[in-house]
């Protein structure tokens, strides 16, 4: 019982605990997931999704990917039936107004850069024996599961907290893109931006606030009332406040209007003295990093940065080959369209792939070079 008390007495010599502030006003750059980014093991699509938006130079890689990646066509052995496969390939429906494989691949494209995976699906006429649309659907709504062997898996769709097997697995479409021992089903071309993006964001937002600083001046208005007006000083004041607001006033309608004030009274601009960072070296520094992910060379989004002649040639030579192998990524499932409508035809034999050529070089360049090979077989045959 003594020890208790001693302890009660001791408690209320302390001092109050200070007090702990439970609301706070955060101001930050819109897009603030960035900056409550943690790395996890599953997709994080509203993340990329908020890169994309807020970094305009990563949004436009994305898309000229998309477009340089598209032009295809199908080819059959059956002549007959070539016709009507074009036909078919450039007037499906695919959704939101939308017809034509083309514009199934551009946001089949899509997802799979940002999702790291993409989702498609076969749709049949009632009877069974058509091909009615070929639809793109969100990849973040299937999960995967590991088959009876090694090679195959199942698509499922989660219900109620409980993964449901989707029934018809082969009108489904899947692609991964870049598979990896840990992410088998596909990892994301901006997996590694959040960071970077997130500093880019807090300079931009950063600089826009100085300039808001620098454009919109603030003022200090500091009067120092000499010795013998300590009954008038706050009458004064007042009035100086009253003709400062009124001079304000009228230069945001537009008109001059003159402040004057006798004694000793001190104006100075807010912020004055503190010098705007310059941002052009770490933007760039980060930029690069994002740009080199995307593997697109830096003159086709506009940046004008230091590259010789050669330099940007052997760039457009390394972009053909990631257009070719993010190709061949995507081949199966636009094969398995075709072949599924020639099946449904009765005709089960293999369908290939014609892309359109990938052109990234002056005309006047491949014609050089042709001419050179030309001249070299020539030679060759001349000396044989």
């Amino acid at each position: 019982m003594g020890i208790n008390m001693r302890w009660r007495k001791q408690q209320t010599g302390r001092r109050p605990a200070a007090p702990v502030v439970q609301v706070r006003r955060q101001e930050g750059h819109p897009f603030g997931a960035l900056d409550r980014y943690t790395p996890l093991a599953g997709g994080q699509t509203a993340l990329y999704r908020a890169i994309r938006e807020g970094v305009p130079v990563v949004d436009a890689a994305i898309w000229k990917l998309v477009r340089l990646c598209g032009g295809v066509h199908p080819r059959c052995g059956r002549a007959d039936l070539q016709r009507d496969l074009n036909r078919f390939w450039d007037t499906v429906d695919v959704g939101w107004g939308q017809r034509g494989m083309d514009s199934f691949l551009d946001r089949y494209l899509d997802d799979l850069f940002t999702c790291g995976r993409a989702l498609g699906e076969i749709v049949l006429t009632g009877d069974g024996r058509e091909v009615a649309a070929v639809l793109c659907a969100d990849p973040e709504q299937v999960e995967a599961r590991s088959g009876d062997t090694p090679l195959d898996f199942r698509l499922c769709l989660r219900e109620a907290g409980e993964p449901r097997e989707l029934p018809w697995q082969e009108l489904l479409l899947f692609t991964p893109f870049q598979p990896t021992a840990d992410s088998p089903l596909g990892v994301s071309l901006l997996r590694s931006m959040p960071f970077l993006s997130g500093i880019l964001l807090k300079i931009f937002q950063a600089v826009g606030q100085n300039w808001e600083r620098a454009g919109s001046l603030r003022f200090a208005v500091v009067c120092h009332p000499g010795p013998d007006e300590g009954a008038f000083a706050q009458e004064r004041c007042s009035q100086i406040a009253q003709e400062w607001s009124a001079a304000m006033q009228a230069g945001r309608e537009g008109t001059v209007r003159d402040f004057v004030a006798v004694g000793d009274v001190d104006i100075k601009v807010i912020g004055a003295d503190s010098p705007i960072l310059d941002s052009q070296v770490p933007v760039r520094q980060i930029l690069e990093q994002l740009v080199a992910r995307t593997g697109i060379p830096p003159f086709m989004l506009g940046l004008s940065w230091s590259s010789t002649e050669r330099m940007s040639t052997q760039q457009a030579d390394l972009l053909t080959s990631e257009i070719t192998a993010i190709r061949r990524c995507v081949a199966p499932a636009l094969c398995r369209v075709a072949e599924l409508w020639l099946r449904l035809r009765g005709y089960d034999a293999g369908v290939e792939l014609e892309w359109e050529d990938i052109n990234l070089q002056d005309l006047v360049e491949e014609a050089r070079a042709q001419l050179y090979r030309a001249q070299a077989e020539k030679v060759k045959e001349d000396g044989e």
